[in-house]
C-alpha cells in the first residue's frame, strides 16, 4: 500500500484486529519463508544465520496442525538438546508460534489440544527413527547432523501416513555430500534467504558486525548469504577426508589432550578449545569442539577446566604467543591442579598444520560426530582472513598426540 493508505488502514482497525495482524504469519513472512505452492515432497530452505529458518519451519508445522493436515509429526535436530532449545522452546520455536501446546521432555513429544502429536528425534541415532511413522516432519540444521544421509533416509521412510506426507528441511548450507544430493533430488523444492533480508528482526548492530567481520569471505558467503561454497582448493584439508573417516564411537584412548588457542581479546574473538585423543593403533579421534567467543579470561579458562574434568584429559596444550605465562596463570586460577603445557608458534599456521592435514589425508584422524564450525575453518582457511582459532586449537592438540620426529636425514621429518 502507499504510505498514506497504509496509515489510514492501520488507524481504522480495532485492537483485536491489530492483535490478530501482529500474529498473522502470512502477513509478515517473506516469500522464501512461505512453504512453496504446488505439489512437492521435500521443502529445502537454505538460510544464512538469523535469516528466519526456524520461524519458517515452526510456522509451517503450526499451520499444518491448525488446518488438520498434520496429526503425527516428526521433529528432528542434530541432538535432542538442539531440538528442545531451538525447535520447541526457542524464540522462534513451536511454543512461541502456536497456542495451547504441551511439551513433555521426558516423553520427547509435543502435544496439541486437537490431539496432534509431534515426536522429538535426534539425528545422532539414525536407527532410533525406525518404527516411527509420520504425515509430516521438520528437520532443522541438516548440515550440522553427524550422519545426515543415514538419518534423512530413515526419516523419509517414516513419512508414510496421510494423503500427502511432506518434509521441511531448514539449514544453513555446508559443502557436504548429503546436502548436494538433496539439492539435486527432483522431489525437492528449494527456497533461499540471506541474513540481510531478515535485518528488521535482528538485534541492532548484529548485521553490521557480521558484515564487518565476514563480508567477502568464503565463510561469510556460506553463513550470511546462504551460498553453498565448494572446498577451497588452496586449503590444506578436504571435506572428503573428514567425511570418510567420521565415526560415532571412539576406540579406547591411551592419551587424551585439550588444545587451546586463547583469544587475543574478549571483544568477540573466539577461544579455540578442541578435545582429541589417540588410540593404541595410533588412530586419532577428535571428540569435541568447545570453542566459544566473547568470553572473559575466567570464562574461557573455566570452560577448559570443565572439559578437562569431563573428558578425564591428560593435559592441556595452550598457545602462549599472545599472553605468555599469563595464559598458564588464568588456567590455574580456574583449576589449580590443571596440567598445562605452553607452546609457542614459531612457524606460520599453514606450515604447522600441514603435517596434521597429512594425517587426515591418510585416514588416520576420525571425527566423533560433526563439528561444523571447526570443519568449515579447516576446509576454507588458505592463510588469509580471520585467524582460525578452532583449527589452531585442533593443530596444537594433534601435534602433541603426534609429535614430529627427525629422521636420519636432518632435512626430512616424519610423524
Amino acid at each position: 500500500m502507499p504510505p498514506a493508505l497504509r496509515r489510514k488502514f492501520l488507524a481504522g482497525i480495532s485492537d483485536a484486529e491489530a492483535r490478530f495482524l501482529c500474529r498473522h504469519w502470512p502477513f509478515w513472512a517473506r516469500a522464501p519463508q512461505r512453504a512453496p505452492a504446488g505439489d512437492w515432497r521435500i521443502w529445502l530452505f537454505l538460510g544464512g544465520r538469523g535469516s528466519g529458518k526456524t520461524r519458517a519451519g515452526a510456522e509451517w508445522i503450526a499451520d499444518g496442525v491448525r488446518r488438520g493436515r498434520m496429526r503425527r509429526i516428526g521433529l528432528i535436530a542434530a541432538t535432542h538438546a538442539d531440538a528442545r532449545a531451538v525447535m520447541i522452546e526457542g524464540a522462534s520455536g513451536l511454543l512461541s508460534v502456536a497456542e495451547g501446546l504441551t511439551y513433555e521432555p521426558s516423553n520427547a513429544r509435543v502435544l496439541w489440544p486437537t490431539g496432534a502429536v509431534a515426536t522429538v528425534l535426534s539425528a545422532e541415532e539414525p536407527d532410533s527413527i525406525r518404527g516411527h511413522q509420520f504425515d509430516a516432519a521438520w528437520a532443522d540444521e541438516f548440515c550440522k547432523w553427524a550422519e545426515p544421509q543415514a538419518a534423512l533416509d530413515m526419516l523419509l521412510m517414516a513419512l508414510r501416513l496421510g494423503d500427502d506426507p511432506r518434509l521441511a528441511v531448514t539449514t544453513t548450507p555446508r559443502n557436504i555430500e548429503a546436502l548436494k544430493k538433496l539439492i539435486a533430488d527432483p522431489n525437492v523444492t528449494l527456497t533461499q534467504s540471506t541474513t540481510r533480508e531478515n535485518a528488521a528482526n535482528l538485534a541492532p548492530g548484529f548485521l553490521a558486525l557480521m558484515q564487518a567481520r565476514y563480508a567477502g569471505t568464503r565463510l561469510g558467503r556460506q553463513e550470511l548469504e546462504a551460498d553453498l561454497i565448494e572446498d577451497n582448493e588452496t586449503a590444506l584439508w578436504q571435506r572428503g577426508w573428514i567425511e570418510r573417516a567420521r565415526t560415532r564411537v571412539p576406540e579406547k584412548l591411551v592419551r587424551l589432550v585439550i588444545g587451546v588457542d586463547p583469544p587475543a581479546s574478549s571483544n568477540g574473538d573466539e577461544c579455540g578449545i578442541v578435545v582429541a585423543g589417540r588410540a593404541d593403533d595410533r588412530a586419532g579421534y577428535v571428540l569435541a569442539d568447545l570453542s566459544a567467543g566473547g568470553l572473559s579470561p575466567n570464562g574461557w579458562a573455566t570452560r577448559v577446566a570443565n572439559a578437562y574434568e569431563r573428558f578425564d584429559a591428560d593435559c592441556v596444550i595452550a598457545e602462549a604467543n599472545q599472553g605468555g605465562e599469563m595464559v598458564r596463570s588464568v588456567l590455574l586460577n580456574a583449576h589449580p591442579d590443571l596440567p598445562v603445557r605452553l607452546v609457542h608458534a614459531t612457524r606460520g599456521k599453514q606450515v604447522r598444520a600441514a603435517p596434521i592435514a597429512a594425517l587426515y589425508e591418510q585416514g588416520r584422524i576420525h571425527h566423533v560426530g560433526a563439528f561444523p564450525e571447526l570443519e568449515d575453518q579447516m576446509c576454507t582457511y588458505d592463510g588469509s582472513g580471520k585467524s582460525p582459532d578452532r583449527m589452531d586449537a585442533l593443530v596444537w592438540a594433534l601435534t602433541d598426540l603426534y609429535p614430529m620426529r627427525r629422521s636420519a636425514d636432518p632435512k626430512i621429518r616424519s610423524l
